[in-house]
């Protein structure tokens, strides 16, 4: 996770009233949020356009996002790029075959974004750096498709399939026993577009193979195998916190 430090200031309780509580709101811009009221490490971002609720009254604020549940804590300078919505958040229902005629949108997404710069960015969700889960939750969102946000919560929400029925856009994962750790998007040929770290991967978006005799990246993921999975729904939120790694 790339770790920025940012100088946090406490603003005083009026900042936010207990009416504020109960809205939702339209981001104007793109933020960060974190996993503590410290603010010193990013736990996931919202894109413009996303929809939060507030969930706190205090000058810590602590927020939820609309699409997918995901919980961390703004930045109280943030507060200004935030605006009042009268409408709440719909989530989109999909057929699978609608899903499935979405799929090449995805994938070009994931293309586009390894194009340009960019490195790996734990908790990233907006371009250019992206982490694992967040450039395929990013990718399908891009076609209108919502999926949850970490690599777990992925892999438990996709059908699961076998490997040898994976077909383009199914998401791979991988990790130890106990949990998925990362995840890909399938591309065909045994190859699958990822963000991975610097530690055992690329430090940003490439492609890799599923596969022991390749490349390095390629092989420390595939020891790591977990399974594969196909998105045949939109994620549904059910407003409660999702995440479980917040401070």
């Amino acid at each position: 996770m790339g770790k920025n430090h940012v100088t946090y200031t406490l603003y005083p309780v009026s900042v936010i009233s207990i009416s504020v509580i109960s809205m939702q709101y339209l981001t104007k811009a793109n933020l960060n949020l974190y996993n503590s009221p410290q603010l010193s490490e990013l736990a996931t971002q919202a894109a413009v356009g996303r929809y939060l609720k507030i969930l706190t009254s205090t000058s810590l604020i602590h927020v939820r996002l609309c699409e997918d549940d995901y919980a961390g804590w703004l930045d109280p300078k943030d507060l200004q790029h935030l605006e009042e919505v009268s409408e709440a958040y719909v989530a989109p229902v999909l057929t699978e075959r609608e899903i499935r005629d979405r799929i090449e949108g995805a994938i070009a997404f994931t293309h586009a974004a390894m194009s340009v710069p960019n490195q790996y960015l734990w908790g990233g969700t907006v371009a250019p750096n992206y982490d694992c889960s967040g450039l395929m939750q990013a990718a399908f969102a891009s076609v209108g498709i919502r999926l949850p946000r970490d690599a777990y919560q992925q892999e438990a929400f996709v059908k699961p399939i076998e490997q040898d029925d994976l077909i383009a856009g199914d998401l791979v994962f991988f990790g130890s026993p106990e949990k998925a750790k990362h995840v890909g998007l399938y591309l065909g040929d045994n190859r699958y577009i990822h963000s991975s770290g610097k530690d055992i991967g690329l430090n940003g978006i490439g492609i890799s193979e599923l596969s022991l005799e390749c490349d390095d990246v390629s092989r420390n993921y595939y020891l790591q195998w977990r399974g594969a999975g196909r998105v045949v729904e939109s994620y549904q939120p059910n407003g409660s916190e999702a995440n479980d790694k917040l401070g």
